[in-house]
């Protein structure tokens, strides 16, 4: 039996999309409103410190390779075991919050996060290091299974696309800011300093989710009971269009990581020997990801995520393709295009996943985002044999395969029918 899945807001009436609003008794967030701006601000500051917290140790890799003896795919480990630990903690969360509430359980994994980064950086050991660095990936979990399914439940249908934009946004910022204080800072303190100083800031964007965000108005609780998260994970990898979603978010967020955690070894080796300072500068070109994620988010709403999605993949390999020039401005230019288009790829996949899913949306989100944060795991380890084996070369070649595995994905995704019946 098929499962029912939700149509994509562009292609259902507004009228239509009202009498579901009325039927289904959910009071949604508009666009314009105050509360609207509440919510945003909230998902913004959260997906701020989600984002800097994961990212801030990428351009102290090779500062760590010399100061605990380890190469380039051990130092990569202090990413990956964050981002790891949050894949499997995804599993947790999002049906956690189903049971409890969305809420709580952002509010309580923010705080949590704050605090094990400032305890990392406290650390005498390099596996010492490595436990704080899980702890906080598990942590994180609690935000990230939990902040998309609140936008798909809160904000208007119509406007869902927009607001996931403007949430991955704040991740854009988070994740420029992370690299861009630590790559700036280390140059000038310890590690250990920046480190605090990173925990610090996302202690105060934790403060301003609890403060800001409205409580969930149109959250119902889910058991916990084991038959029903089976039943609701069945239905979602029966679904036509959930699964190639997983896969992309596996595959894109691998080939980004990849890109970013080893091109800071590239750029201080010969020809180029930048300092580190510089090389943390380089983070700026996250402002291409923030603009994109907003614009192409609301463009998705406006001509569909089928007909979106597939283009900014192919956008990321031009900017892929400009990174293996020599010329350090056209390579600069190709990171700033390649952030462009996977920031506006996560964007639509990720509001996809809300408009597919009609029940246990969190398990639904859950499933996406672990599948993202694999890929952040796997493929970014991976990435560093590559780097060994072939240079940029082998970089390059490591991330154009994945990103012809998402093309390939993305355009079966356009292949899906265009209308689904919301009340079947």
């Amino acid at each position: 039996m098929k499962t029912a899945v939700a149509p994509l807001a562009h292609e259902i009436p507004p009228a239509a999309l009202n009498d579901v609003v009325a039927e289904h008794n959910e009071i949604y967030i508009e666009k314009g409103t105050p509360m609207f701006m509440r919510t945003v601000l909230a998902l913004f500051s959260g997906g701020f410190a989600t984002f800097a917290l994961l990212y801030c140790v990428q351009p102290m890799m090779p500062l760590l390779s010399r100061e605990f003896s380890i190469n380039a795919a051990q130092s990569s480990l202090i990413l990956s075991v964050a981002t790891g630990l949050l894949a499997i903690g995804l599993l947790i969360t999002g049906p956690i919050s189903d049971r409890i509430g969305r809420k709580p359980v952002m509010v309580a994994a923010l705080f949590a996060a704050a605090l094990c980064t400032m305890a990392s950086a406290m650390m005498p050991s390099w596996q010492g290091v490595l436990v704080m660095r899980a702890l906080v990936g598990l942590s994180l979990s609690g935000l990230a299974a939990v902040a998309m399914t609140y936008l798909s439940e809160e904000i208007h249908p119509q406007h869902i696309g927009l607001a996931m934009g403007l949430y991955i946004g704040g991740n854009a910022i988070g994740g420029m800011c992370g690299r861009l204080i630590v790559g700036v800072l280390i140059d000038f303190v310890s590690w250990h300093t920046a480190m605090l100083v990173i925990g610090g800031l996302a202690l105060i964007a934790a403060a301003v989710f609890w403060k800001i965000l409205p409580e969930s108005r149109n959250f119902r609780a889910r058991s916990l009971h084991p038959r029903s998260l089976l039943d609701g994970f069945t239905m979602h990898f029966r679904d036509a269009g959930l699964p190639l979603l997983f896969v992309e978010a596996f595959v894109l967020m691998g080939a980004f990581v990849t890109l970013f955690n080893y091109i800071g070894y590239r750029l201080l080796a010969e020809p180029y020997h930048m300092d580190q300072a510089f090389v943390g500068l380089l983070s700026v070109v996250y402002l291409s990801g923030i603009y994109s994620s907003a614009k192409i988010g609301a463009l998705a709403d406006q001509l569909g995520r089928r007909k979106v999605l597939w283009a900014t993949i192919v956008v990321m390999l031009a900017g892929l393709a400009l990174t293996m020039f020599t010329p350090l401005p056209v390579v600069i230019f190709g990171m700033l295009v390649f952030t462009f288009g996977f920031f506006g790829a996560h964007s639509v996949a990720s509001s996809w996943i809300g408009r597919r899913a009609t029940k246990a949306k969190g398990q639904a989100t859950s499933l996406y985002l672990f599948s993202y944060y694999a890929g952040s795991s796997i493929a970014g380890t991976a990435g560093g044999m590559a780097w060994h084996l072939g240079g940029w070369n082998g970089i390059g070649l490591f991330i154009s395969g994945l990103l012809v595995i998402a093309l390939l994905v993305a355009l079966k995704l356009a292949k899906l029918p265009p209308l689904e019946n919301l009340k079947a």
